[in-house]
């Protein structure tokens, strides 16, 4: 079976690639070292594909059709989708195989996702893959959660596909490592009059609670106080899904901020699978 080698969570925001300068020095190194050592951890462990779960800001998907899950299945990734974000336009390397195998095991297990081969990514994959300095080393596999549009899957069945995750990659061809890397959150509130107010003592609740390990206590906590975050905070459940996939793994933060001028809680955490 194939090695599940690493689960990862952090935030994603374009500010970060847009406008660096907009916040002191001291921080935005702080900030960016945390993310190049998510990414030497990732490297570390040697994955052949990282699995990215974030989602999809209204640009591949609108009200004619918004999944709430969806599996890319492609052997490449054109990124970003956003014309004004400051990065490069580049094609990620996918792994056309993985994508498939998740989506037939999601079939199987009483899952029924989406699919897409002709995904382009925006901001929030292409992001955090950048800043760890995982681009263009490693394959991906997207999973796009609808975070975005009500009605939005619950925090419960987030975690569940958390779970059934780490059950499909366990399935998978014995000779891959494969990492998870989920993106998003954690408070933030976007086109709004609150756009730059971040609810710091949510964010470390949220955090406290991860570290807890009790997946009911993360839900309830999340499910009731998560409108207090912000909209843009609804990517915990992106986060959700690595903790159902860590199955009891312990939770490391790496790295916390509020960062108002950023509009973003940033937060970088690792669950310590052993691979």
């Amino acid at each position: 079976m194939a090695e599940l080698v690493g689960i990862y969570a952090a935030s994603h925001t374009p500010v970060m690639l847009n406008f660096p300068d907009a916040i002191p020095g001291e921080d935005r190194d702080a900030i960016f070292a945390a993310f190049k050592e998510m990414g030497r951890r990732i490297a570390e462990s040697r994955p052949d594909t990282v699995i990215v779960i974030s989602d999809d800001h209204v640009h591949n998907f609108f009200f004619n059709n918004f999944p709430a899950f969806c599996i890319g299945a492609a052997e490449s990734y054109q990124t970003p989708v956003e014309h004004w974000l400051k990065a490069e336009k580049q094609v990620l390397p996918g792994n056309a195989a993985l994508g498939a195998h998740l989506l037939g095991e999601a079939l199987q297990n009483g899952f029924d996702p989406s699919f897409s081969i002709e995904l382009v990514l925006d901001h929030g994959s292409l992001t955090p893959l950048l800043l760890a300095g995982l681009v263009p080393h490693v394959q991906i596999v997207p999973l796009l959660v609808n975070c975005v549009q009500p009605p939005l899957p619950t925090m419960r069945r987030c975690v569940d596909w958390g779970k059934f995750l780490r059950k499909a990659i366990t399935s998978f061809d014995a000779s891959k490592r494969i990492a998870i890397l989920a993106t998003g959150g954690i408070s933030h509130d976007i086109a709004t009059p609150r756009m730059g107010m971040v609810n710091e003592e949510f964010d470390r609740q949220f955090l406290v609670n991860l570290g807890s390990g009790h997946t009911d206590t993360i839900v309830e906590h999340a499910t009731n106080h998560v409108a207090a975050a912000g909209n843009g905070a609804e990517e915990i459940r992106n986060w959700l899904i690595g903790h159902g996939a860590a199955d009891g793994a312990q939770f490391e933060s790496l790295y916390y901020k509020a960062v108002s001028k950023w509009y973003t809680g940033i937060g970088l955490a690792q669950w310590k699978v052993k691979g």
